[in-house]
């Protein structure tokens, strides 16, 4: 990071034109490419005959190649800085959409979905670390929030915006624009970010930082609580919430882009919402981990409503996944405020690591499970398989949850036994 007693300060105009705004942008570009798949499944699967194991392969690519360029993105973004890093990074992404607009099999996708993955994979991580150097670190959390919600609006871009698009182009050329678009937002990054006028450092050896980061009992703790739930909420709403509303709920395609368009617009107020109630909390002496668990087991109560499949409640099922699931976003600012300075970088990293590998086995394991059972004539897959496979994620989640919920009471119960003095001074 460039020193700050060297760094000049910038008005806070030019902050946002010339660090927030183009680093926004390609996070923005990044979480719509995430999630587009969700409208485009339908068209996909027409087009190649795709599986339901296909399908989920293919989309969580992007996840896995996402997971692995997280501790390489880390390193580069302290030895050479955002400015550099994004530049070459974006161009790879665009690439990537570029090559899956002329895919022409499963295979080429795969691998067009994965350089996808990779060239965006670093963009929230760069945009934290471009603002940071230039904003006071009283003014980070609300510029995070910020970050997030713009996440939200890429999210709630790739639903119904899509949707329209489609009427005026096919999938690849919806690819093509969003290439174009990937690789302006990196050569705006290029034109618009101050010059580096500092050196950029490095935060030690990789792997003496990564034992430190797993060896912190908070991040341990954090992460069995949130991180299983956080790969199931980025797995699921960015593709089988709907192809849930199009095989379970059988709404047509306009609806569906409907509905995705307000679950994935709910992020925005959930992000708000999740600061919100955890500043409130912690001024009546609640932990960020209570409200994180109480969270997560009405996230999983949300699940649940997916096994029994209640049909009056679909479309309000569809966006409460998407609006309660921002309470795993959570994670972040816990580790950050209770690791020691020097490893809130390298445990953001890792976080990202593990989350999006999650994802991954998430997205891709679910479309398995779908696939075991035969889909109808008109390729919807059968209401029990959903149900199965939601049934499994609700007890894969259930352990951290409830292994949280009893080191709860056995940290009470020795807070509020007595001492051995005060157990003496009762029995005299």
């Amino acid at each position: 990071m460039q020193d700050s007693a060297t760094t000049p300060r910038l008005s806070g105009v030019a902050v946002f034109f010339y660090v927030f705004l183009p680093f926004a942008l390609g996070h923005y570009l990044s979480t719509l490419l995430r999630n587009v798949n969700a409208v485009l499944a339908s068209h996909l699967v027409g087009a190649l005959a795709l599986t339901p194991g296909e399908l989920g392969l293919l989309t969580s690519a992007f996840f896995f190649a996402f997971a692995l360029v997280q501790l390489p993105i880390g390193i580069a973004l302290d030895r050479w800085g955002p400015r550099r890093v994004q530049l070459a990074m974006m161009l790879v992404g665009a690439i990537g959409a570029l090559l899956f607009s002329r895919g022409s099999g499963f295979g080429q996708l795969v691998v067009a979905r994965a350089i996808m993955g990779f060239g965006l994979g670093g963009c929230f991580m760069a945009a934290v670390k471009a603002v940071s150097t230039w904003i006071a670190p009283s003014k980070l959390p609300s510029v995070h929030g910020y970050l997030i919600a713009v996440g939200g609006l890429g999210a709630a871009t790739a639903t119904m915006p899509v949707r329209l698009a489609l009427e005026y182009t096919d999938w690849r050329g919806l690819f093509a624009i969003l290439a174009g678009l990937t690789a302006c937002s990196g050569l705006l990054i290029a034109l618009l970010y101050p010059r580096d006028t500092g050196t950029q450092t490095s935060r030690g050896p990789l792997g003496q930082a990564l034992r430190d980061v797993f060896r912190a009992p908070v991040f341990r703790t954090t992460a069995s609580l949130v991180l299983i739930p956080h790969a199931v909420f980025f797995g699921i709403q960015g593709l089988w919430i709907g192809r849930w509303l199009t095989d379970v709920a059988r709404f047509p395609d306009d609806a569906v882009a409907y509905l995705l368009y307000m679950g994935m617009a709910s992020v925005i107020f959930g992000a708000i919402a999740v600061g919100t109630i955890t500043e409130w909390a912690g001024k009546r002496g609640i932990a960020p981990l209570d409200v994180a668990a109480a969270g997560i087991g009405v996230f999983l109560l949300v699940q649940a409503a997916f096994v029994v499949s209640y049909a009056p409640s679909f479309q309000l099922l569809s966006v409460l996944f998407t609006l309660v699931g921002t309470i795993t976003g959570i994670e972040y600012a816990i580790i950050a405020q209770s690791m020691p300075r020097e490893l809130t970088g390298r445990a953001a990293t890792c976080l990202n690591l593990l989350i999006f590998i999650g994802a991954f086995v998430v997205q891709a394991g679910f479309g398995l499970m779908i696939g075991l059972w035969t889909a109808d004539a008109a390729g919807h897959a059968p209401a029990m398989a959903y149900r199965v496979a939601f049934a499994v994620l609700v007890l894969v989640q259930l352990p951290g949850l409830a292994g949280f919920v009893m080191r709860r009471r056995r940290q009470r119960r020795a807070d509020t036994a007595p001492t051995v003095d005060e157990g003496m001074a009762v029995t005299s």
